[in-house]
């Protein structure tokens, strides 16, 4: 496998003067599995130009170790890829757009950087999956390596806000936002206006601390804003901050809010940002749907997403991100069956018992992607007819016999037998081991992205088979018709609020 690295791994592990643990463990990690690791060579370049001679020194000795890709590939003019991020409008720029383009053309399978303006790029490409921060990096190799993925224990708990440390580091943003001119007390207030009223946050606990929280209200008012925004109920976040990076958790905490507005007949979810240059929380949230409405005079952000769609013309793939959990299930979208091993089901989906925990909390076991609302799911299928905006329903084979998870297509990846293909195709989604790719790898493999959108009722293979849904157990992806699948919905319980005919 090659990867590529930026320079600026590099100098971040110089700048804090001992190399961060984290760090450490990627290089030893990458060695130990025998990843090639290359640095570009318009990276040193840019690293020749740093005017602080000390650290270009240093940059430099350390660019040593590793091979450079002198061969490299320049986007056009006015291609496809130019005309998504835009040209280069500085020589910075014009280095960044040739890295992340030789990803893009899959010359390398990964790139790890910490330039949040290339990781934004990458959403807009739709290689997001394929570009890594250090910590996201650590997170996958450390799964990659075992010989078996195995669940972790969650630290994600619905507590009183009361009962918060007002004085952990990861508030300090946030005080940071509030606190300046003559509002300099206006973030403690609110403070201590939510604890006394008994509200509650989600709280991601780490040994150093708070690692990610979460706070939700309920609102039935109008926001002022330019332009306004009437009068409506809407549910806010009013805080989602995320400091233990690579465990999907903001993705979970999407999640969270979107199961809570389902439960209490939510349809609409906003929040307010003072937005920042290549934005991390703004990447996220705007692949979940949430669009940038309107502006405060002072200057903060008000993003909002709409649960249900609100416009014509909408394909069904396009439904299922921006207005997530809404989903297409009319006559002209294809359903499909997709037989499942309870090993994989239970590293992608949480189980409904589980999922009883989401609200008010969660607790017990856990791996990364069961955070996450997309997924990736491998399968050795023939099938050539599954395609963006069609409906997968998930049978758990072998104890459970049953239909319980209904989900959608993002991309489908032909199949193939280079584990490498295979790796980069699934990128960050991967729940499966190196060793579990190349067994799969063997027989052609294809990839699924799609999207996770409910749970139903379980429909077992006894009912499904004397309601002429199926004929027997499924031994591979199949096609099922819409009138049978107008039955499966009806058994399964699915919440018709959310979909679209």
């Amino acid at each position: 496998m090659r990867i590529l690295i930026d320079t600026n791994i590099f100098i971040y592990r110089e700048d804090n003067k001992v190399a961060p643990s984290d760090l450490s463990k990627l290089f030893q990690l990458l060695n130990k599995q025998g990843v090639s690791i290359f640095v570009h060579k318009l990276s040193i370049e840019e690293v020749k130009k740093d005017k602080d001679e000390k650290r270009k020194r240093v940059v430099l000795s350390k660019i040593e170790n590793y091979p450079i890709c002198s061969e490299t590939l320049i986007p056009e003019t006015g291609s496809e890829f130019e005309k998504t991020i835009g040209p280069p409008s500085n020589e910075h720029d014009y280095v960044d757009n040739v890295l992340l383009f030789n990803i893009y053309k899959n010359a390398f399978v990964f790139f790890v950087t910490e330039d949040r303006a290339i990781h934004r790029k990458a959403q807009h490409l739709g290689i997001s999956d394929r570009v890594f921060n250090a910590k996201e990096a650590l997170a996958f190799f450390i799964e990659y390596e075992k010989d078996e993925m195995v669940l972790l224990p969650s630290e994600i708990n619905h507590v009183s806000i009361a009962s918060l440390n007002y004085d952990d580091p990861i508030l300090d943003t946030l005080k940071g936002d509030y606190e300046t001119g003559t509002e300099s007390t206006a973030f403690r207030d609110w403070w201590i206006k939510i604890s006394r009223e008994g509200r509650k946050a989600w709280v991601y606990d780490t040994e150093q601390g708070i690692g990610a929280l979460l706070i939700l209200k309920d609102e039935d008012e109008e926001i002022a804003a330019i332009p306004p925004q009437p009068k409506k109920r809407r549910l806010k976040i009013c805080t989602f901050i995320v400091s233990a990076t690579g465990l999907k958790i903001g993705e979970l905490f999407i999640k969270i809010s979107i199961e809570y507005a389902m439960k209490n007949d939510i349809d609409e979810i906003y929040l307010t940002h003072f937005t920042k240059n290549d934005d991390l929380l703004i990447e996220l949230i705007e692949e979940f749907g949430f669009t940038l409405i309107a502006t405060r005079g002072d200057g903060e952000s008000i993003y909002l997403k709409k649960l249900k769609p609100d416009r014509e013309g909408a394909t069904s793939s396009e439904i299922s991100r921006l207005f997530y959990p809404s989903f297409c299930d009319g006559l002209n979208v294809d359903k499909f069956v997709v037989p499942i091993q309870p090993r994989y089901y239970k590293r992608l989906f949480i189980d409904r018992d589980d999922r009883q925990m989401m609200l008010p909390g969660i607790s017990g076991e856990m791996i990364v992607e069961r955070n996450t609302i997309k997924k990736a799911y491998l399968s050795k299928s023939r099938i050539r007819s599954l395609k963006p905006g069609d409906i997968l329903l998930f049978y758990r084979s072998e104890d459970y016999k049953a239909i319980t998870i209904i989900g959608v297509v993002e991309k489908v990846y032909a199949n193939t037998t280079d584990p490498d293909e295979i790796i980069r195709n699934v990128g960050k989604r991967s729940v499966y081991t190196k060793k579990e790719i190349a067994d799969m790898a063997v027989d052609p493999t294809m990839v699924i992205i799609f999207n996770y959108h409910f749970h139903l009722n379980p429909v077992a293979l006894d009912t499904l088979m004397a309601k002429g849904i199926l004929n027997g157990p499924p031994q591979t992806i199949q096609s099922m018709s819409h009138e049978k699948y107008i039955i499966l919905k009806r058994i399964g319980g699915v919440d018709e609020r959310f979909t679209v005919n």
